[in-house]
Formats: C-alpha cells, sequence, structure tokens
C-alpha cells in the first residue's frame, strides 16, 4: 500500500504541488480570521483526492490547461466545509489528528468560515463561465445537505437498512466525488459517453471511499485514523459493517449488539466487543467484498478512455481507495 501511494504522489507531484497554491490563492484577499479558520482544516493532512480526481479526470479528456488546479480547488473548499460544519453537529474532538476548529475559535466562527468556503467554491465554479458547473455544483451542495439531516434523522436508528446508508453515503460523500469527475469532463468539453464514464467512475469510488473510511472506526487506532476511534459509534451513526452484522446475528448477538449501540458511554471492552461480534457475524468481511465491488466498477468504467498513463493513475488512485488500511 506504502508503495501505491508513493507512486500516486510522485506521478502527480507538480499537480498537487499547484493544487497546494491554488487552496493558499484563493484565500489571500479574505480576512485574517477567516484565512486562519481555513487554513486549520485545509492544510491539516488532507489527501487532495477529490482535486486531483478533477485534474487527472480533465487531462484524460484532454485538456491540460492549469486552470483545472483552479476549479479543482473549489473541491477541496467544499469538502472542508462540510468537515468544519459535520465536527460541530457531531461534537467531534479530533480531525486529521489535531484538535477540530471549533474548539479552538467557537462554533460561531466555525460555521460561518465553513459557509464562506462554500460561498467560494461556487464563486471560483462560476468563473468558469458554464451553467452546466454550476447546476452540478448547485446540486452537490444540496444533495450533501439532505444526506447530513437524513443521517441526523436516523441517529442510534437500529433499523436503518442497508439501502437507507447507501442513499446516506450518496449525498454525504459519493456526489463530491462524482462532481469532481464530471465537473473535469464539462470544462474539457467532453463528449457525453466520456462524461458519463466519469461519473460513474467518480460515483462508485466515492461509494467505496466511503464504506472504508465507515470500517476504518473499527478496525484503526486514534493515531492512524486522526480521531477519536468508535467516534461514529458514539455520534450514533449506523454504517454498513453494523448493519450487515446486525441483519446477520442470531437474536442473542444482536440483543448484546444492540445494548452497546445504543449506549453512548460504552465502555473500551464493550466496544472490543461489539467489533469481535461484528467479525463473527461477516460485517467487517462484507464490507470490504463490497467495497471491492464498486472500485471494480469504477475501473470498468473507465474502459471507454484508451490505455494511458492518466488512466493508469486513475486506477491506482481507486486501488489505494480500497487497500490504504489492509
Amino acid at each position: 500500500m506504502n508503495e501505491l501511494k508513493q507512486r500516486i504522489l510522485a506521478e502527480n507531484k507538480a499537480d498537487l504541488g499547484e493544487i497546494e497554491n491554488q487552496l493558499s490563492e484563493n484565500l489571500k484577499p479574505y480576512l485574517d480570521l477567516v484565512s486562519e479558520v481555513a487554513h486549520h482544516i485545509l492544510f491539516a493532512g488532507g489527501k487532495r483526492l477529490r482535486p486531483l480526481l478533477l485534474v487527472l479526470a480533465a487531462k484524460l479528456c484532454g485538456f491540460q490547461d492549469k486552470y483545472a488546479t483552479t476549479v479543482a480547488s473549489a473541491m477541496e473548499y467544499l469538502h472542508a466545509a462540510t468537515l468544519l460544519h459535520d465536527d460541530i453537529i457531531d461534537d467531534a474532538i479530533l480531525r486529521r489528528g489535531q484538535k477540530v476548529a471549533h474548539s479552538l475559535y467557537g462554533n460561531a466562527v466555525t460555521v460561518l468560515v465553513g459557509d464562506f468556503l462554500l460561498a467560494r467554491a461556487l464563486s471560483i465554479c462560476a468563473d468558469s463561465g458554464k451553467i452546466k458547473v454550476i447546476h452540478i455544483i448547485s446540486n452537490l451542495t444540496e444533495n450533501m445537505s439532505t444526506g447530513e439531516v437524513h443521517q441526523l434523522m436516523r441517529k442510534g436508528d437500529v433499523t436503518l437498512t442497508e439501502d437507507e446508508y447507501l442513499e446516506v453515503i450518496r449525498r454525504k460523500t459519493a456526489v463530491l466525488f462524482q462532481a469532481a469527475c464530471t465537473v473535469s469532463a464539462v470544462i474539457a468539453e467532453a463528449p457525453p459517453e466520456k462524461e458519463q464514464a466519469l461519473s460513474d467512475y467518480g460515483y462508485n469510488l466515492g461509494i467505496a471511499f466511503q464504506m472504508i473510511d465507515d470500517l476504518f472506526d473499527y478496525i484503526m487506532d486514534t493515531a492512524d485514523l486522526g480521531k477519536e476511534v468508535g467516534a461514529d459509534l458514539r455520534e450514533g451513526k449506523l454504517t454498513i459493517p453494523v448493519i450487515h452484522a446486525l441483519k446477520q446475528a442470531d437474536s442473542a448477538d444482536r440483543d448484546q449488539m444492540v445494548k452497546i449501540i445504543q449506549n453512548e458511554d460504552f465502555s473500551v471492552d464493550e466496544f472490543k466487543t461489539l467489533v469481535a461480534l461484528m467479525e463473527k457475524n461477516d460485517g467487517i468481511d462484507y464490507t470490504i467484498k463490497q467495497a471491492t465491488t464498486y472500485i471494480e466498477k469504477a475501473k470498468e468504467a473507465l474502459s471507454v478512455f484508451e490505455e494511458s498513463k492518466i488512466r493508469g493513475s486513475l486506477f491506482d488512485i481507486a486501488d489505494y481507495a480500497l487497500a490504504r488500511r489492509f
């Protein structure tokens, strides 16, 4: 996995460097406090996966202009905005291994900076002069907000189904990956079949990425995860490894799991018991299998493009999304 990550970083070093420049430059004209809070979330070790996807997908469509990195920065601003807002909603403590923004700057400032980043992203996309790009980003922000509300409404609900979970992560995560890839095709003026292919790639990659992220809450430690282990469960978020295990479990195992899930103050030992029951009832293996299926779909979507170094990089990113911990 480290070799794969290093290859992605090495092959895309120039683009990643330009993305960093754009993220910083686009904040300079604004209030110092806005820049300070935005820098806190933007430059704390994010993967830059979403903006890199946009740049690579644009290149895959023959668009070589550096303007792609400007639009790509909007994807990272959108992502950062959702993280700022999510951490307040979830009463989180850590993000990317450091204190969350609202614990340092307060809720009001953090919400407003999140709003600013959303607005800045829309402004950057509007400068593209392409109405379709604006429609994509508008639909994206609507979907992300709806997904957040849906998840909040079903907080701690052990009857949440896998289909409902998929709808939440489609709106909260997959749509941003999908938008990054689709916008690239639009600014490149790619034909419809290639735009659809990139849209499908982004969607399936996003679903798999979130599934693996949700699994991390149960199989990684705090140092690697960058937030408290068990945070999703403590926040009442039921994700695919838990949902599937609950479905497969017998009544005794299910009752024990439900008891732990519904106790917000579960102990370390209780959490370990829950993970063991998830393993016993196929929750972990099932999650990996489902994520693998979505990664295969993502890579298959790119078959409309000829084999190239850029397509290879997009394949590598898909493989990395799945293998970054295993």
